[in-house]
């Protein structure tokens, strides 16, 4: 993409889009040429403008002579122009003092209320998705296909899952299986009996691996049990002029809110990738509205990625700002929530 803007357009589309950030208002090439630093007439800012417009970076809303960046423009922007600036100090003191590890869930919404604080703007944290272990499991036949899984944990709590099974499996096999399972894989986690049971099952049957992988696969859904995520500071998004003077923004984002499977996905999405992820618009795959971006991190505990902590807002944000903070947060909540 960077072959398609020499030099001159980038301080140009990056002028624009900062100035936009800054005012808000459709920025006309006279802002431009204020502050860009460029010595270029108003007829080539001009054929510039038109060369981004035709790229799709940039569009004219009907109203005004002044650009816009477009999302395709944003992600130009946040991928290839955007500078962060270091965290300022005052913030990093409040994210600093605001994560106390002596309380895990604590922890977890104090995060995503300082994200908010400190951008007002929207702030989520996925709670942690942690592995759950089992001392031993039962498998009860409830009708043909319809399996009740027991699961009793190391600390003696009792937990259970149905699983649908596309064979019929005899009372005895299914007593076999328990026993498999509990005989080689008592105290440890689905997600790494999973891992173990790919190359050691070989000599089980077939349709017995099937009903452990279905059993594992509800062993894992339990680990993600309860509130999938925290959110503060929604209310913060309904003040902004951007999302709110649409109404069919803001039922779109309101929808983002209430369909917790969207964020859920986009939380799930920022898991797997490495560092600061900014999702603008749609394009995560997942519906967003275009003018909300999500700017997101994964955090750890000991070690393992277990959630991701974000920031929902405009995509008009300040992103040089809010992608630090992001950083900052995900690290001091790792940190707060691993053993040292």
């Amino acid at each position: 993409m960077n072959s398609m803007l020499d030099k001159r357009a980038q301080i140009l589309l990056k002028t624009l889009i900062e100035r936009y950030i800054a005012e808000g208002q459709p920025i006309g090439s006279r802002t431009l040429s204020k502050y860009s630093g460029l010595d270029l007439s108003p007829a080539t800012i001009r054929n510039v403008m038109a060369d981004l417009e035709e790229l799709g970076f940039i569009a004219s809303p009907h109203t005004s002579a002044g650009r816009v960046p477009t999302p395709l423009g944003y992600r130009f922007f946040v991928d290839t122009l955007l500078v962060i600036k270091p965290l300022e100090s005052n913030a990093l003191l409040r994210i600093e003092g605001g994560l106390h590890p002596d309380n895990p869930q604590r922890v977890i919404q104090a995060a995503s209320q300082l994200l908010s604080q400190l951008t007002q703007f929207a702030g989520v944290v996925m709670t942690p998705r942690r592995a759950v272990t089992f001392k031993h499991i039962e498998f009860l036949r409830l009708s043909e296909k319809r399996i009740l899984m027991i699961v009793v944990t190391p600390d003696g709590d009792v937990q259970n899952r149905i699983l649908f099974t596309e064979v019929e499996y005899r009372p005895g096999e299914l007593i076999e299986a328990a026993n498999y399972i509990n005989q080689n894989y008592s105290g440890q986690s689905f997600e790494d009996v999973r891992a173990r049971l790919q190359g050691e099952v070989r000599e089980v049957r077939h349709d017995m691996t099937q009903l452990m992988n279905a059993a594992l696969d509800a062993g894992s859904a339990l680990a993600e049990g309860g509130e999938q995520y925290v959110i503060s500071g929604e209310r913060n998004l309904f003040a902004v002029r951007d999302l709110s003077q649409d109404m069919g923004r803001l039922k779109q984002l309101l929808e983002l809110f209430e369909r917790k499977t969207s964020l859920i996905k986009i939380l799930d999405l920022a898991l797997r990738g490495q560092g600061v992820q900014i999702f603008i618009g749609g394009e995560s795959g997942v519906v967003a509205p275009d003018d909300v971006s999500i700017v997101t991190s994964p955090y750890k505990v000991d070690g393992e990625v277990v959630g991701t902590v974000g920031v929902i807002g405009p995509t008009r944000m300040a992103y040089e700002r809010v992608v630090p903070i992001v950083d900052v947060t995900a690290k001091l909540l790792t940190s707060a929530l691993s053993q040292h």
